[in-house]
């Protein structure tokens, strides 16, 4: 008599237990950042390579995003995986009618927009909004952003509240500003030496 495979092997003897097969994990790395954002942004760091000591981990910004989400991310390459995601401000000047949407960028000065491309991430200081990083523009679209003084810095208009009630966040003079509750992680993971990339 022949069993089923089930219970049963064939031959009479007790079959071994199948294990269904697993479904394989989308990697966390291209789960909340589109992939071609991280391939620019490794492209970006390959570019700039003679400017950046560091390249284990980036700061990338996707302003093809509304202000209400998390589309600041930090991304270690070495790991090929998303270390954390966070709130994060563009200027006044891309969004003139306050929309949450970034409509323009612009790396003159006052004009309190955002801009596109490559960082440099600088020194910390002490300023009006606490403790910040300074940034070095790496290319023509943003060179002037150490003169204009777009940093990333902490704002009280910057918050999962407001992003949720409001449908947007506060807009900065072209800096990136985060929330009170991640700056600190984002000024000690995202240090001195390393690439910060925005683009839409």
């Amino acid at each position: 008599m022949v069993a089923t495979l089930g219970s049963m092997a064939v031959s009479g003897q007790p079959a071994m237990a199948v294990t269904p097969l697993k479904e394989p994990e989308v990697s966390p790395f291209a789960r909340p950042t589109p992939p071609l954002l991280v391939q620019r942004a490794i492209a970006a760091l390959d570019a700039h390579g003679a400017h950046i000591r560091h390249r284990d981990l980036v700061g990338l910004v996707d302003f093809g995003k509304a202000s209400r989400e998390a589309r600041f991310h930090l991304v270690d390459v070495a790991g090929g995986k998303l270390v954390s995601s966070h709130l994060v401000s563009h200027g006044s000047g891309s969004d003139p009618a306050n929309s949450g949407w970034v409509q323009r960028f612009s790396n003159a000065y006052g004009s309190n927009a955002s801009s596109p491309g490559a960082f440099l991430t600088g020194v910390t200081y002490y300023g009006k909004h606490g403790r910040s990083r300074r940034l070095i523009g790496l290319e023509d679209a943003n060179s002037a952003a150490l003169e204009r003084g777009i940093v990333i810095h902490a704002a009280s208009y910057v918050s999962e509240d407001m992003a949720e009630t409001q449908g947007r966040i506060g807009r900065s003079q072209g800096c990136f500003a985060f929330s009170n509750s991640d700056i600190g992680g984002v000024l000690e993971r995202l240090g001195e030496g390393r690439l910060l990339y925005a683009v839409k």
